[in-house]
């Protein structure tokens, strides 16, 4: 039996950028920062604006993240109304780094402060990962497989993968998926600090000579996945493909990449492999680029060894983190839906901040200013990388489409 082709139809984003997956393209593009006092923060997001009274209340904002951008998401392909196929046969997909830790906190500061009785009994149902893909799965009445993946970093393009997979082998005919994350808070901040990761001066400026750690973000990606015989059957307009993915472990160190970047480039060797397509087809890439020094070290060698030094150097290649700083578990995601955005636009958007490039990084980084992308084929291919701590690697493999 043919694999079955998986088409995206719908996608949805809250951002540093602004509430909508357009709004993320757009103000990227205009080399726009969502950035400021270090942190990336959803300071547009009202949730109140999208979602009712009980709706906050029953979840956290990481939820309500997801929720909203899923919202957009089935509002763009068309769902709006009514599901187009059989409930059982749509499935959720959700991921998250760490999942509701806003309200494990502040429940905690309540058990410490004014005892057991102060404690909401929807406490673990808050906090819990897989209570974002509970609520879509609930919100939208989504009856198939619904659950959620955990790899820090590189989970949202995890989830993607495995929502892929599941309608490649027939368990699904749609899948809602994306990720969602709300870790602004004093403990992630502490800890982050405490490991060395964070960025000192609060830049994010990835690949540059100055890069000195990351910044944290917030929001959420959503994508609705369908199988493409049936989305064409019913005239969905299809925004892009998922053609190829390809994930790998380092199996070397708990929070570092392995230096050489010798599994991360096997990711992309799968997810290349896997949509049938060679370096050489390859348009974009839209890097992991973190602005850790090892990462972005290790990142570069990887392309490099995936692609060959030659057609490495002569793929454009460009960090949303720049812009809106580190999703965590959101970062894949809402990096495929702008990775899709600048293919249908035709359009390679900038790495921010880059402005003393590292010698030792020699790539085309698409520094400060976009640029028009210029595909070699009618339909552009791009990679979009996500690494993890635990050293998760995934990569995928996309087919845009032209603006209408």
């Amino acid at each position: 039996m043919s694999r079955r082709r998986v088409v995206i139809t719908g996608v949805g984003a809250v951002t540093p950028l602004g509430v909508g997956a357009d709004v993320l393209l757009r103000r990227w593009v205009a080399g726009e920062s969502g950035i400021a006092d270090g942190e990336g923060a959803c300071r547009d997001f009202v949730a109140g604006d999208h979602l009712s009274k009980k709706e906050i209340r029953r979840a956290d904002r990481f939820a309500h993240f997801a929720m909203t951008a899923g919202d957009e998401a089935l509002a763009q392909a068309g769902w709006a109304d009514e599901l187009p196929y059989a409930a059982e046969r749509i499935s959720c997909v959700l991921a998250t780094g760490i999942g509701g830790l806003g309200s494990l906190e502040a429940q905690h500061d309540l058990l410490r402060d004014e005892g057991p009785r102060a404690v909401s009994p929807l406490s673990v149902p808050l906090f819990m990962p897989n209570a974002g893909a509970g609520t879509l799965s609930m919100r939208y009445g989504l009856r198939g497989q619904s659950f959620s993946v955990a790899s820090a970093c590189a989970a949202g393009s995890h989830a993607i993968g495995v929502a892929t997979r599941m309608i490649q082998h027939g368990d699904a005919d749609a899948v809602l998926t994306g990720g969602g994350e709300a870790t602004l808070t004093p403990l992630a901040r502490a800890s982050f600090v405490a490991a060395g990761a964070l960025s000192p001066s609060g830049i994010s400026r990835p690949f540059d000579s100055r890069r000195d750690g990351f910044v944290m973000g917030e929001g959420a990606g959503i994508l609705l996945l369908e199988e493409a015989e049936a989305a064409a059957a019913r005239g969905a307009t299809v925004l892009g493909e998922v053609l190829g993915y390809g994930s790998t472990s380092d199996a070397y160190h708990l929070t570092a990449p392995e230096p050489e970047g010798r599994h991360a480039a096997e990711a992309i060797r799968i997810a290349l492999r896997d949509a049938g397509r060679t370096a050489e087809q390859v348009d974009y890439v839209n890097a992991h680029g973190t602005s850790t020094p090892l990462n972005d070290a290790s990142e570069t060698t990887a392309i490099k060894l995936a692609l060959g030094e030659q057609v490495a150097r002569a793929t454009p290649v460009s960090s949303l983190k720049s812009s809106i700083g580190h999703l965590l578990g959101a970062a894949g995601a809402v990096e495929a839906i702008a990775t899709l955005g600048a293919m249908r636009e035709r359009v390679l958007p900038p790495t921010l901040g880059l402005e003393q490039p590292d010698p030792a990084l020699d790539l085309d980084f698409v520094p400060l200013t976009a640029r028009p992308l210029e595909p070699k084929a009618e339909r552009p291919i791009a990679l979009s990388n996500s690494f993890g701590f635990g050293g998760h690697n995934v990569v995928l493999c996309l087919e845009g489409v032209a603006a209408a």
